[in-house]
């Protein structure tokens, strides 16, 4: 068993921070002891990896992807062998993405198609959530059946009329259901019937750039959604996990609920906290450079970021994933010329997530270990995976980074490996930057190679979330 040794580094743990040296054999750690101490000293390794100067933490975990994902006429353009390999290059060691049933067909059609598509191909650990478009007597039963198999969370929209929505009775019944077998519910909360007629007005009143996009799905809207979710979930008894949180009223539906008691839980993206309707109202050569920046829930105003900043550190928004959703701007995005409406809803950013959560510890946002609470060992608790993933200890799987603090780099799609033509965040410097990643005790990227290889990944079953534990 090959055993490697991670030497002096800052260990950082959403529970600490610690000098320390990390032992690795096989594909799991087995001891931390302080650098520079009796015990460390007598470690002996067939490699050796020095973490001088560097920061050591957990790989991310990335809680909401969609690779391969079928929307609005294409699907989005990673792979989950180019997704999962652009995830590593940003320190990301675990997705846990969507699988789909289709209205008329089963969950395990559904299911069974995603590990289709990622089985073989993965360059990291992945598991799935599985998205619930018809809520039916045998879809309720399979809900039992996928809990004891490890896919342990459940999303239901209430946007999307006519492809993903579900009405208030059948998410309350969803919601009955997950109460009864440990399934997590997760919501994207949109009030997708008013929000269509209000598309339908832009559309007839010549307004039809991207910029619209942004105010049709209004704040409101949102805001409305989450509150109508949280009573539902506080009818059925059950825990209730918002996804793609982007507003200050949405945020403030969280911290009411939470101060009331109920175990409602909130996550936000890199894209409401870095970017915002002035992205989307980005012209262009042609006018249409805002539709790089169409995603739902949609950008907001740049005032709502400081609300997500205190959520996030009040712990009133719990996780921050990427609804990494990418789609070209060449070719996809520009199915939406003359109607913002069809143009297909999604960024890239599964290989950016880390690193710009590190810039958010350099501006003073939130603290190192907040970083790695939201970024990894929340998301890993949340769907239960910890401490397998989330965390540096004895028994956890070696999914490692060194992370270097004082790497300066500029974000752009001439350098990342995301399979888009675009970077959402084109030409932003940020400080920080994995230097080597570990996925299982293998080293996938080191110092700018990726070493990694498609079908390395696992799929991981879940246990129930472990955050109400």
């Amino acid at each position: 068993m090959t055993r490697t040794l991670i030497r002096g580094g800052l260990v950082i743990t959403a529970a600490e921070e610690v000098a320390a040296d990390v032992l690795v054999e096989g594909e799991q750690v087995v001891a931390l002891a302080a650098t520079g101490s009796a015990v460390a000293g007598s470690w002996t390794a067939e490699r050796v990896i020095d973490a001088t100067g560097c920061y050591v933490i957990p790989g991310g975990v990335d809680a909401h992807t969609h690779m391969e994902l079928p929307f609005g006429g294409t699907a989005a353009s990673d792979t989950f062998e180019t997704g999962t390999r652009a995830a590593a290059w940003g320190g990301t060691t675990t997705i846990v993405d969507f699988a789909v049933q289709s209205v008329g067909a089963s969950l395990r059609a559904g299911l069974d198609s995603w590990h289709a598509k990622a089985e073989g191909n993965c360059a990291i650990d992945y598991a799935f959530h599985m998205i619930l478009s018809d809520v039916t007597e045998d879809s309720l039963k399979e809900m039992d059946l996928l809990v004891g198999e490890g896919i342990t969370s459940f999303k239901l929209f209430m946007a999307y009329p006519g492809v993903f929505y579900s009405d208030d009775g059948r998410i309350l019944r969803a919601m009955q259901r997950g109460a009864e077998n440990g399934g997590l519910i997760m919501m994207h909360a949109e009030n997708g019937i008013a929000i269509d007629v209000l598309v339908e007005q832009a559309l007839a009143a010549g307004k039809t750039a991207p910029r619209y996009h942004g105010e049709v799905r209004r704040e409101l809207l949102e805001a409305e959604a989450t509150h109508r979710a949280i009573k539902l979930a506080q009818v059925a008894g059950a825990p209730l996990y918002v996804v793609h949180v982007s507003a200050e009223s949405a945020v403030a539906e969280l911290a009411a609920a939470r101060d009331l008691g109920l175990p409602v839980f909130g996550e936000t993206c890199p894209q409401y906290l870095f970017l915002s309707t002035d992205n989307l109202a980005e012209e262009g050569a042609d006018g249409f450079e805002g539709a790089k920046y169409v995603c739902s829930t949609p950008l907001r105003p740049r005032e709502h970021q400081a609300a997500l900043w205190r959520g996030l550190r009040t712990n009133d928004l719990q996780v921050v994933s990427t609804d990494h959703c990418p789609f070209c701007f060449t070719g996809q995005k520009e199915l939406g010329r003359g109607d913002f409406s069809k143009i297909p809803n999604g960024l890239p950013g599964v290989e950016n997530r880390m690193d710009l959560l590190h810039q958010a510890v350099v501006d003073g946002h939130v603290s190192r270990r907040r970083w790695i609470e939201i970024a990894c060992a929340t998301p890993a608790r949340m769907f239960g995976l910890y401490p397998r993933k989330g965390t540096i200890a004895p028994g956890s799987d070696a999914d490692l980074v060194v992370y270097d603090p004082q790497a300066v780099q500029t974000l752009s799609a001439a350098t990342h490996h995301m399979n888009v033509d675009y970077s959402a965040y084109e030409g932003r410097r940020i400080t920080g930057r994995a230097r080597t990643v570990l996925s299982r005790g293998t080293v996938v990227i080191e110092d700018g190679a990726y070493l990694g290889r498609a079908g390395h990944g696992r799929f991981q079953p879940r246990a129930t979330c472990q955050y109400l534990d």
